[in-house]
């Protein structure tokens, strides 16, 4: 009788021991339906945010696939009028920028006063980013060039941007097939 009666005192410490690991029921159904809400609005505020807006006077070739863009520098050739934008800053005409002679020896195809302008963003770029001065930027440049632009400018263009410093050039156009909202830049 006393082995019995030790038997349920350890039984009764066992239990009132482990009484807090008993298990509980929690209906996660709600949790993971706010869970996904909250990574779907996550997911569009981001996409919807960082796309680059379209320069005033260009018009864009149009492409159906693409991811879209998320630049933080843009360079624009717009037709009308015909000059060659940046960050929204006209800086010269096209006609200036086609006839520039380079001031390069060696890179007969740079733009001198682009040249000018694009160096000094990597710069700053590169002094905010505490990057070597011979350094490469990570920065995207965006070149928006309007549909009727002529190859021998963006080739310039391309050439004059890698020049400054930018390694990753990209070209815009209006992806086609968008069910909601119209065409977003891509790249």
């Amino acid at each position: 009788m006393a082995s019995e009666r030790a038997k349920a005192m350890r039984a009764a410490r066992r239990t009132a021991a482990f009484a807090k690991f008993r298990m509980v029921e929690l209906n996660l159904v709600p949790l993971v339906d706010t869970f996904v809400s909250i990574v779907f609005f996550a997911l569009t505020a981001a996409t919807v945010g960082e796309l680059a807006p379209i320069l005033s006077g260009v018009t864009l070739p149009e492409a159906s696939v693409g991811v879209p863009a998320h630049q933080e520098v843009t360079l624009g050739v717009a037709s009308s009028p015909a000059q060659i934008v940046f960050n929204g800053t006209p800086l010269m005409s096209v006609q200036e920028a086609a006839s520039a002679t380079s001031n390069l020896p060696t890179e007969p195809l740079v733009i001198p006063a682009l040249y000018t302008r694009l160096k000094a963003s990597v710069d700053s770029i590169r002094q905010t980013s505490n990057l070597d001065q011979n350094t490469s930027v990570d920065t995207k440049l965006a070149i928006q060039g309007d549909k009727t632009m002529r190859y021998d400018l963006l080739q310039r263009l391309l050439q004059t941007a890698r020049m400054a410093g930018f390694k990753n050039i990209t070209l815009q156009v209006h992806r086609v097939g968008i069910p909601e909202g119209g065409a977003a830049p891509t790249t």
